[in-house]
């Protein structure tokens, strides 16, 4: 029946047809001068977490478990930046662009996947300190390279079969009107809204799985950072006190700048319908780059294995 045809073919042909992704609805005008400061927070991004992998990798004295996590999150920071950041530059720059339907599921998949890896890398980070303050002389035992490979190969594994999903929810679904995307980047439910047919199992995925997932991690990073302070307050002297807790000043930087952007935007796309969708679209921007390019500041400079061997590398390349 050639009616019959014509639906299949629009079915299938429904999913060939690329996306344009227009940019920050609203700013078009100003999206050159926005590009500066976003470049630039790029480059420290991509710069600072190319010195932290570096000096990890080089130095013997930060091959310890929690230098390890550290790289951990440096490497799931620039996938999460690279994966959103060249893209929308070309957008400022060029205006809108095409992508396809297989770059768009690539793209939203590795942003995904680095969101809720990232989370998962922050709990591994708490476990790290956990063990460290609480069973100091159990630390070599309990965290060995092997439990280590470990942990990471789990919370690796574990991110990708709650994104993988949602590829797949969204490569069912026919898009036979708009192909626009008011956004510089794709993401789940962005795309997914476009399509002609019921998304409710989308916005039930997209939205319930991950937050299950990161709203799990934070109980447990609070609990572990509980247990942290009830064994810190039972230390003798003022100053083993201070100490401890500055090394773990640097990770609860991390984790309020990591977490509150990240519930912020899920609640205000939720339930802030007056919110404007310029608004929504400029702060999921500066999610990409801003904590990427904060993370290795922070460790940086609250961190003294870090800090010194910073100091060393740019005296040594002066002298030369």
């Amino acid at each position: 029946h050639p009616g019959t045809t014509r639906a299949m073919h629009n079915l299938s042909s429904s999913n060939t047809g690329d996306f344009t992704l227009l940019g920050i609805p609203g700013l078009e005008q100003y999206h050159v001068w926005i590009s500066i400061p976003f470049c630039f927070v790029y480059l420290v991004a991509t710069v600072g977490n190319g010195i932290l992998l570096y000096l990890i990798a080089v130095e013997r004295s930060l091959h310890a478990p929690m230098f390890f996590f550290l790289s951990m999150l440096a490497m799931t920071d620039l996938i999460l930046s690279t994966t959103c950041v060249p893209k929308t530059l070309t957008i400022f720059w060029r205006g809108p662009q095409k992508i396809g339907f297989p770059g768009c599921l690539t793209q939203l998949f590795f942003l995904h996947y680095s969101f809720v890896l990232d989370s998962a890398i922050l709990l591994a980070m708490a476990f790290d300190r956990y063990v460290a303050i609480c069973s100091p002389l159990r630390y070599t035992t309990i965290l060995t390279p092997k439990t280590i490979i470990k942990i990471a190969v789990g919370i690796s594994f574990r991110s990708f079969c709650i994104i993988l999903p949602v590829v797949f929810l969204l490569t069912r679904l026919p898009f036979c009107r708009t192909r626009i995307i008011p956004h510089t980047y794709c993401e789940h439910i962005g795309v997914a809204r476009l399509a002609c047919a019921d998304i409710s199992i989308n916005i039930w995925y997209g939205f319930c799985v991950p937050i299950m997932t990161v709203i799990s991690d934070v109980i447990l990073i609070a609990v572990s950072y509980t247990l942290i302070l009830c064994a810190v307050f039972r230390l003798p002297s003022r100053d083993a006190r201070q100490k401890v807790l500055g090394t773990c000043g640097s990770h609860v930087c991390v984790i309020l700048m990591f977490y509150t952007p990240a519930f912020f935007s899920i609640l205000a796309h939720r339930f802030g319908h007056n919110i404007s969708l310029t608004f929504h679209i400029m702060f999921a921007n500066l999610y990409v780059v801003i904590p990427p390019a904060l993370n290795p500041v922070v460790y940086g400079v609250k961190t003294k294995q870090i800090r010194d061997k910073v100091i060393l590398l740019f005296s040594a390349k002066r002298s030369e």
